[in-house]
Protein backbone atom coordinates (compact mmCIF):
# COMPACT_ATOMS: atom_id res chain seq x y z
CA UNK A 1 0.00 0.00 0.00
CA UNK A 2 2.81 2.28 0.70
CA UNK A 3 4.21 1.95 -2.94
CA UNK A 4 0.90 2.55 -4.12
CA UNK A 5 0.43 5.71 -2.06
CA UNK A 6 3.31 7.22 -3.30
CA UNK A 7 2.66 6.50 -7.12
CA UNK A 8 -0.37 8.19 -6.89
CA UNK A 9 1.27 11.00 -5.49
CA UNK A 10 4.09 11.49 -8.11
CA UNK A 11 0.70 11.17 -10.46
CA UNK A 12 -0.65 14.36 -8.80
CA UNK A 13 1.88 15.78 -8.36
CA UNK A 14 3.30 15.30 -12.43
CA UNK A 15 -0.33 16.61 -13.38
CA UNK A 16 -0.38 19.81 -10.95
CA UNK A 17 3.15 20.28 -12.72
CA UNK A 18 1.92 19.88 -16.50
CA UNK A 19 -1.71 22.25 -15.56
CA UNK A 20 0.81 24.80 -14.09
CA UNK A 21 3.11 24.78 -17.77
CA UNK A 22 -0.12 24.16 -20.00
CA UNK A 23 -1.52 27.24 -17.78
CA UNK A 24 -2.52 30.48 -20.22
CA UNK A 25 -0.97 33.61 -19.29
CA UNK A 26 -3.19 35.75 -17.78
CA UNK A 27 -3.70 39.47 -16.72
CA UNK A 28 -6.16 40.48 -14.18
CA UNK A 29 -8.10 43.24 -12.72
CA UNK A 30 -9.65 43.38 -9.05
CA UNK A 31 -10.96 46.15 -6.53
CA UNK A 32 -14.01 47.68 -5.15
CA UNK A 33 -16.84 49.94 -6.33
CA UNK A 34 -18.27 51.19 -3.24
CA UNK A 35 -21.69 51.87 -3.37
CA UNK A 36 -22.41 49.32 -5.55
CA UNK A 37 -22.87 46.41 -4.18
CA UNK A 38 -24.58 43.05 -5.72
CA UNK A 39 -24.74 45.35 -8.87
CA UNK A 40 -22.64 44.41 -12.40
CA UNK A 41 -19.96 46.23 -14.89
CA UNK A 42 -19.16 45.75 -18.42
CA UNK A 43 -15.80 45.00 -20.02
CA UNK A 44 -15.13 46.27 -22.95
CA UNK A 45 -12.26 46.26 -25.83
CA UNK A 46 -11.72 48.41 -28.62
CA UNK A 47 -11.52 47.51 -32.21
CA UNK A 48 -10.46 50.77 -33.08
CA UNK A 49 -13.56 52.32 -33.89
CA UNK A 50 -15.49 51.69 -31.29
CA UNK A 51 -16.25 49.87 -28.02
CA UNK A 52 -17.56 46.32 -27.66
CA UNK A 53 -18.55 44.38 -24.67
CA UNK A 54 -16.59 41.07 -23.58
CA UNK A 55 -17.50 39.95 -20.52
CA UNK A 56 -20.05 41.17 -17.64
CA UNK A 57 -18.39 41.73 -14.04
CA UNK A 58 -20.41 40.51 -11.16
CA UNK A 59 -19.48 43.09 -8.02
CA UNK A 60 -19.83 40.68 -4.96
CA UNK A 61 -22.26 42.24 -1.79
CA UNK A 62 -19.29 43.52 0.18
CA UNK A 63 -18.27 46.01 -2.91
CA UNK A 64 -15.47 43.72 -4.68
CA UNK A 65 -14.75 42.39 -7.92
CA UNK A 66 -12.02 39.95 -9.24
CA UNK A 67 -11.72 39.12 -13.30
CA UNK A 68 -9.11 37.67 -15.38
CA UNK A 69 -8.67 37.35 -18.84
CA UNK A 70 -5.89 35.51 -21.69
CA UNK A 71 -3.18 37.94 -22.47
CA UNK A 72 -3.41 39.27 -25.99
CA UNK A 73 0.07 39.01 -26.64
CA UNK A 74 0.32 42.46 -27.70
CA UNK A 75 -0.39 45.79 -25.78
CA UNK A 76 -3.38 46.85 -25.71
CA UNK A 77 -6.32 48.89 -23.96
CA UNK A 78 -9.59 48.06 -22.03
CA UNK A 79 -12.22 49.68 -20.13
CA UNK A 80 -14.79 49.00 -17.19
CA UNK A 81 -18.15 50.17 -17.88
CA UNK A 82 -20.60 50.93 -15.44
CA UNK A 83 -23.83 53.51 -15.98
CA UNK A 84 -22.70 54.65 -19.04
CA UNK A 85 -18.95 55.80 -16.58
CA UNK A 86 -15.38 54.06 -18.06
CA UNK A 87 -12.43 53.40 -16.47
CA UNK A 88 -9.31 52.61 -19.09
CA UNK A 89 -7.26 49.54 -18.24
CA UNK A 90 -3.71 49.68 -20.27
CA UNK A 91 -2.36 46.01 -20.42
CA UNK A 92 1.29 45.44 -21.62
CA UNK A 93 1.49 41.78 -20.65
CA UNK A 94 -0.29 40.02 -17.63
CA UNK A 95 -0.58 42.66 -15.10
CA UNK A 96 -2.34 42.59 -11.85
CA UNK A 97 -4.25 46.19 -11.96
CA UNK A 98 -5.84 47.00 -8.39
CA UNK A 99 -9.00 49.18 -8.59
CA UNK A 100 -10.64 51.35 -5.86
CA UNK A 101 -13.31 53.79 -6.83
CA UNK A 102 -17.31 55.03 -5.98
CA UNK A 103 -20.03 54.15 -7.64
CA UNK A 104 -21.36 57.69 -7.99
CA UNK A 105 -18.16 58.71 -9.32
CA UNK A 106 -17.26 55.78 -11.01
CA UNK A 107 -15.14 57.39 -13.67
CA UNK A 108 -13.79 60.84 -12.01
CA UNK A 109 -12.88 60.13 -8.44
CA UNK A 110 -10.85 56.51 -8.71
CA UNK A 111 -7.50 55.05 -8.00
CA UNK A 112 -5.76 52.47 -10.62
CA UNK A 113 -2.36 50.46 -9.70
CA UNK A 114 -0.39 48.00 -10.40
CA UNK A 115 1.78 49.13 -13.24
CA UNK A 116 3.73 52.28 -14.12
CA UNK A 117 1.25 52.41 -17.37
CA UNK A 118 -1.45 52.22 -15.49
CA UNK A 119 -0.47 55.09 -12.57
CA UNK A 120 0.74 57.14 -15.58
CA UNK A 121 -2.70 56.45 -17.45
CA UNK A 122 -4.54 57.65 -14.38
CA UNK A 123 -2.67 60.64 -13.86
CA UNK A 124 -3.64 61.54 -17.70
CA UNK A 125 -7.25 60.87 -17.30
CA UNK A 126 -7.67 62.92 -14.03
CA UNK A 127 -5.66 65.77 -15.54
CA UNK A 128 -7.71 65.99 -18.37
CA UNK A 129 -11.25 65.83 -16.67
CA UNK A 130 -10.27 68.05 -14.15
CA UNK A 131 -9.31 70.83 -17.02
CA UNK A 132 -12.46 70.10 -19.08
CA UNK A 133 -14.50 70.40 -15.93
CA UNK A 134 -13.02 73.84 -15.67
CA UNK A 135 -12.40 75.15 -18.34
CA UNK A 136 -14.09 73.05 -20.63
CA UNK A 137 -13.22 70.84 -23.51
CA UNK A 138 -12.66 72.52 -26.41
CA UNK A 139 -10.24 75.00 -24.06
CA UNK A 140 -8.47 71.08 -23.01
CA UNK A 141 -7.96 69.94 -26.34
CA UNK A 142 -6.22 73.20 -27.60
CA UNK A 143 -4.38 74.13 -24.55
CA UNK A 144 -0.73 73.80 -25.68
CA UNK A 145 1.02 73.72 -22.70
CA UNK A 146 -1.21 70.56 -21.25
CA UNK A 147 -0.44 69.32 -24.64
CA UNK A 148 3.01 69.46 -24.66
CA UNK A 149 3.36 67.37 -21.53
CA UNK A 150 1.29 64.76 -23.25
CA UNK A 151 3.88 64.92 -25.98
CA UNK A 152 6.27 64.45 -23.55
CA UNK A 153 4.78 61.19 -22.02
CA UNK A 154 4.40 60.08 -25.98
CA UNK A 155 7.95 60.50 -27.24
CA UNK A 156 9.38 58.96 -24.47
CA UNK A 157 8.43 55.55 -25.47
CA UNK A 158 6.53 56.38 -28.40
CA UNK A 159 5.74 52.74 -29.02
CA UNK A 160 4.44 52.18 -26.00
CA UNK A 161 0.76 51.56 -24.53
CA UNK A 162 0.78 55.07 -22.83
CA UNK A 163 1.29 56.64 -26.13
CA UNK A 164 -1.08 54.74 -27.78
CA UNK A 165 -3.68 55.79 -25.42
CA UNK A 166 -3.14 59.32 -25.31
CA UNK A 167 -3.43 59.41 -29.27
CA UNK A 168 -6.46 58.25 -29.34
CA UNK A 169 -8.06 60.20 -26.60
CA UNK A 170 -10.82 62.34 -26.62
CA UNK A 171 -12.51 64.93 -24.46
CA UNK A 172 -15.95 65.52 -24.87
CA UNK A 173 -15.85 64.10 -28.22
CA UNK A 174 -13.07 66.01 -29.26
CA UNK A 175 -9.59 64.48 -29.81
CA UNK A 176 -6.85 65.81 -27.31
CA UNK A 177 -4.53 65.02 -30.55
CA UNK A 178 -6.05 65.99 -34.05
CA UNK A 179 -5.05 64.48 -37.14
CA UNK A 180 -6.11 67.51 -38.96
CA UNK A 181 -3.76 70.01 -37.23
CA UNK A 182 -0.52 70.19 -38.49
CA UNK A 183 1.02 69.93 -35.14
CA UNK A 184 -0.60 67.37 -33.93
CA UNK A 185 0.14 65.25 -36.75
CA UNK A 186 3.59 65.32 -36.20
CA UNK A 187 3.42 63.97 -32.81
CA UNK A 188 0.65 60.65 -34.38
CA UNK A 189 3.72 60.58 -36.87
CA UNK A 190 6.41 60.13 -34.41
CA UNK A 191 4.22 57.46 -33.09
CA UNK A 192 3.26 55.41 -35.74
CA UNK A 193 6.56 55.13 -36.81
CA UNK A 194 7.82 53.86 -33.56
CA UNK A 195 5.01 51.42 -33.88
CA UNK A 196 5.81 50.23 -37.58
CA UNK A 197 9.87 50.14 -35.70
CA UNK A 198 9.16 48.36 -32.40
CA UNK A 199 5.76 46.90 -33.44
CA UNK A 200 5.22 45.49 -36.90
CA UNK A 201 2.74 42.45 -35.89
CA UNK A 202 1.13 44.71 -33.35
CA UNK A 203 -2.45 45.30 -35.14
CA UNK A 204 -2.63 48.45 -33.52
CA UNK A 205 -0.19 49.36 -35.57
CA UNK A 206 -1.81 49.81 -38.81
CA UNK A 207 -4.49 51.46 -37.24
CA UNK A 208 -1.91 54.17 -36.57
CA UNK A 209 -0.60 54.32 -40.00
CA UNK A 210 -3.67 54.84 -41.50
CA UNK A 211 -4.54 57.81 -39.35
CA UNK A 212 -1.29 59.50 -40.44
CA UNK A 213 -1.12 58.85 -43.54
CA UNK A 214 -4.50 59.44 -44.27
CA UNK A 215 -3.71 63.09 -43.32
CA UNK A 216 -0.63 63.48 -44.01
CA UNK A 217 -2.06 63.15 -47.55
CA UNK A 218 -4.07 65.80 -47.70
CA UNK A 219 -1.61 68.34 -45.50
CA UNK A 220 -0.67 71.28 -47.22
CA UNK A 221 3.06 71.33 -47.46
CA UNK A 222 3.24 68.11 -45.31
CA UNK A 223 6.94 66.08 -45.66
CA UNK A 224 8.75 63.36 -43.72
CA UNK A 225 10.50 66.11 -42.77
CA UNK A 226 7.45 66.34 -39.92
CA UNK A 227 7.85 62.89 -38.62
CA UNK A 228 11.52 63.48 -38.09
CA UNK A 229 11.38 66.39 -36.22
CA UNK A 230 8.21 64.89 -34.44
CA UNK A 231 10.50 62.64 -32.67
CA UNK A 232 12.35 65.80 -30.73
CA UNK A 233 10.84 66.81 -27.45
CA UNK A 234 11.61 69.01 -24.46
CA UNK A 235 11.30 66.69 -21.56
CA UNK A 236 10.20 67.29 -18.00
CA UNK A 237 11.74 69.25 -15.06
CA UNK A 238 14.17 67.36 -13.25
CA UNK A 239 16.23 68.88 -9.94
CA UNK A 240 18.02 66.62 -7.44
CA UNK A 241 20.76 66.71 -5.37
CA UNK A 242 24.60 64.93 -5.76
CA UNK A 243 26.35 63.51 -2.78
CA UNK A 244 28.14 66.55 -2.02
CA UNK A 245 24.93 68.53 -1.33
CA UNK A 246 24.46 70.50 -4.87
CA UNK A 247 21.79 70.72 -6.76
CA UNK A 248 21.58 69.91 -10.67
CA UNK A 249 18.79 71.08 -12.62
CA UNK A 250 18.34 68.63 -15.48
CA UNK A 251 17.44 71.94 -18.03
CA UNK A 252 20.47 73.59 -17.01
CA UNK A 253 22.74 70.64 -17.60
CA UNK A 254 21.18 70.12 -20.98
CA UNK A 255 21.42 73.70 -21.80
CA UNK A 256 25.24 73.91 -21.13
CA UNK A 257 26.18 70.27 -22.74
CA UNK A 258 25.65 69.40 -26.42
CA UNK A 259 24.72 65.73 -25.61
CA UNK A 260 23.74 64.87 -22.01
CA UNK A 261 22.63 61.00 -21.36
CA UNK A 262 19.99 60.79 -18.88
CA UNK A 263 20.32 57.20 -17.26
CA UNK A 264 17.62 55.76 -14.35
CA UNK A 265 19.36 53.17 -12.31
CA UNK A 266 19.62 51.40 -9.21
CA UNK A 267 22.87 51.12 -7.76
CA UNK A 268 22.13 48.60 -5.31
CA UNK A 269 21.63 46.37 -8.45
CA UNK A 270 24.07 43.87 -9.37
CA UNK A 271 24.47 44.69 -12.71
CA UNK A 272 24.95 48.08 -11.71
CA UNK A 273 29.02 48.12 -11.33
CA UNK A 274 29.41 46.82 -15.41
CA UNK A 275 27.07 49.47 -16.00
CA UNK A 276 28.95 52.61 -14.92
CA UNK A 277 32.25 50.75 -16.00
CA UNK A 278 30.88 50.96 -19.33
CA UNK A 279 29.53 54.49 -18.95
CA UNK A 280 32.85 55.47 -17.54
CA UNK A 281 34.21 54.45 -20.92
CA UNK A 282 31.95 56.46 -22.89
CA UNK A 283 32.64 59.61 -20.47
CA UNK A 284 36.26 59.39 -20.81
CA UNK A 285 35.81 59.13 -24.75
CA UNK A 286 33.25 62.13 -25.51
CA UNK A 287 33.25 64.56 -22.21
CA UNK A 288 35.78 66.83 -23.60
CA UNK A 289 33.62 67.17 -26.98
CA UNK A 290 30.54 68.36 -25.32
CA UNK A 291 28.68 65.10 -23.14
CA UNK A 292 27.57 65.08 -20.01
CA UNK A 293 25.74 61.82 -17.60
CA UNK A 294 23.63 63.00 -15.39
CA UNK A 295 22.75 59.97 -13.71
CA UNK A 296 19.77 59.33 -11.40
CA UNK A 297 20.01 56.65 -8.14
CA UNK A 298 16.83 54.70 -7.39
CA UNK A 299 17.31 53.69 -4.14
CA UNK A 300 16.47 52.18 -0.70
CA UNK A 301 19.66 52.87 0.46
CA UNK A 302 20.94 56.39 0.37
CA UNK A 303 23.79 56.30 2.37
CA UNK A 304 25.70 52.74 -0.18
CA UNK A 305 24.53 55.48 -3.14
CA UNK A 306 26.76 58.25 -1.78
CA UNK A 307 29.76 55.89 -1.15
CA UNK A 308 29.59 54.63 -4.66
CA UNK A 309 28.53 57.87 -6.38
CA UNK A 310 31.54 59.72 -4.33
CA UNK A 311 34.00 57.59 -7.07
CA UNK A 312 32.31 58.62 -10.08
CA UNK A 313 33.07 61.14 -12.38
CA UNK A 314 29.99 62.79 -13.69
CA UNK A 315 26.58 64.27 -12.18
CA UNK A 316 25.19 61.43 -9.56
CA UNK A 317 21.76 62.75 -8.21
CA UNK A 318 19.74 60.82 -5.96
CA UNK A 319 15.90 59.83 -6.22
CA UNK A 320 14.12 57.85 -2.87
CA UNK A 321 12.52 54.79 -4.44
CA UNK A 322 9.84 55.79 -1.75
CA UNK A 323 8.56 58.97 -4.34
CA UNK A 324 7.91 57.44 -7.70
CA UNK A 325 7.12 60.94 -9.66
CA UNK A 326 10.37 61.32 -11.18
CA UNK A 327 9.53 57.68 -12.67
CA UNK A 328 6.27 58.51 -13.83
CA UNK A 329 7.07 61.90 -15.32
CA UNK A 330 9.60 60.06 -17.47
CA UNK A 331 7.54 57.05 -18.11
CA UNK A 332 9.87 55.05 -16.90
CA UNK A 333 9.02 51.31 -16.58
CA UNK A 334 11.81 49.33 -15.73
CA UNK A 335 15.48 50.15 -14.38
CA UNK A 336 18.23 51.03 -15.92
CA UNK A 337 16.17 53.30 -18.47
CA UNK A 338 18.66 55.71 -20.75
CA UNK A 339 17.57 58.92 -22.38
CA UNK A 340 19.85 61.10 -25.08
CA UNK A 341 18.94 64.68 -24.76
CA UNK A 342 20.50 66.45 -27.58
CA UNK A 343 20.91 70.50 -27.51
CA UNK A 344 17.90 70.89 -25.07
CA UNK A 345 15.48 67.46 -26.70
CA UNK A 346 14.85 64.50 -25.48
CA UNK A 347 15.82 62.40 -29.15
CA UNK A 348 16.60 59.08 -28.41
CA UNK A 349 16.61 56.14 -25.98
CA UNK A 350 18.77 53.29 -25.58
CA UNK A 351 17.27 50.38 -24.31
CA UNK A 352 20.65 48.61 -23.83
CA UNK A 353 24.13 50.52 -22.65
CA UNK A 354 26.01 48.60 -25.47
CA UNK A 355 23.73 50.71 -28.11
CA UNK A 356 25.04 54.04 -26.76
CA UNK A 357 28.34 54.50 -28.76
CA UNK A 358 26.71 53.86 -31.93
CA UNK A 359 23.90 56.35 -31.10
CA UNK A 360 26.13 58.58 -29.72
CA UNK A 361 28.11 58.83 -32.88
CA UNK A 362 25.26 60.31 -34.83
CA UNK A 363 25.18 63.35 -32.18
CA UNK A 364 28.48 63.75 -31.24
Amino acid sequence: MKHISLYITSLATAALILASCSRTPEWKVKGTVHGAESDQMIMEASNGFGWYPLDTIMIGSDGAFEYSREAAGHPDIYRLSFNDQHIYLPIDSIESLTLTTNASTFSIDYKLSGSTSAEIITNVDHKLMESAATKGALYTVSDSTLKRQLAQLMLQEPSGIVAYYIINKRIGGLPVFDPENRKDLRIIGAVANAYDRDRPNDPRTEFIKKIYMLHRASMPYSSQADTIQAGTVAFPELKLWDNKGNLHDLHKVAADNKVVILNFTAYTAKESPVINMEFNKIYEQYSQKGLEIYQVAIDDDEYQWKQSASNLPWITVYSPSTEPQNLLQFNVRALPTTFIIVNGDLIDRADQIADLPVKLAKYI
